[in-house]
């Protein structure tokens, strides 16, 4: 299982300046005001077929209840929640992600492209689709803004998926 460690991710060096207090802040916030409905969509999908059409599902209506703002907000709390408990309960996550990865318009910022991109780097190669949802934003940004050639050229490649273990079954 990978995990990101939240805060620290965001306030550490690496390949990106740490964000200021004031604008991880604001994402945290952003993010926390969706967190319990896309906890419960998530949960709610993973319980039933994976396989209906994405507006069929839990997190289909989800998305279609919110506004650009609020699509950013699910989308970078699906994408942190996707590499910090990353395993094969993520499915359901992880489909959310590349839903909202496809979708035009929304509106990212530089500021929240470079902390899902620290989020991804932080995860390791062990959580599929880790660079979806920044890669797609990043692009949707004016070009001078593209924090995309600060990464490592690994990073610009389509990902591999890197096999793993399933959970153990709980004894009974």
């Amino acid at each position: 299982m990978a995990s990101v460690a939240g805060w620290a991710a965001a306030s550490t060096p690496g390949t990106f300046p740490p964000l200021p207090r004031a604008v991880a802040q604001s994402l945290y916030r952003r993010m926390r005001a969706v967190a319990p409905a896309a906890r419960g969509a998530i949960d709610r999908d993973r319980a039933t077929d994976s396989e209906r059409a994405f507006a069929d599902t839990a997190c289909g209506r989800l998305v279609g209840s919110l506004d650009d703002a609020g699509l950013r907000a699910l989308g970078m709390w699906t994408h942190h929640w996707c590499m910090r408990f990353y395993d094969d309960d993520t499915r359901a996550g992880r489909r959310l992600v590349r839903e909202i990865a496809a979708r035009q318009g929304l509106g990212w910022t530089a500021d929240e492209v470079r902390w899902m991109l620290r989020e991804s780097l932080s995860a390791g190669p062990a959580a599929a689709d880790r660079f979806t949802l920044p890669r797609a934003a990043a692009a949707q940004l004016p070009e001078a803004d593209r924090p995309l050639d600060e990464l490592p050229p690994a990073a610009l490649q389509p990902e591999a998926h890197v096999p793993h273990q399933r959970r153990p079954e709980p004894l009974r």
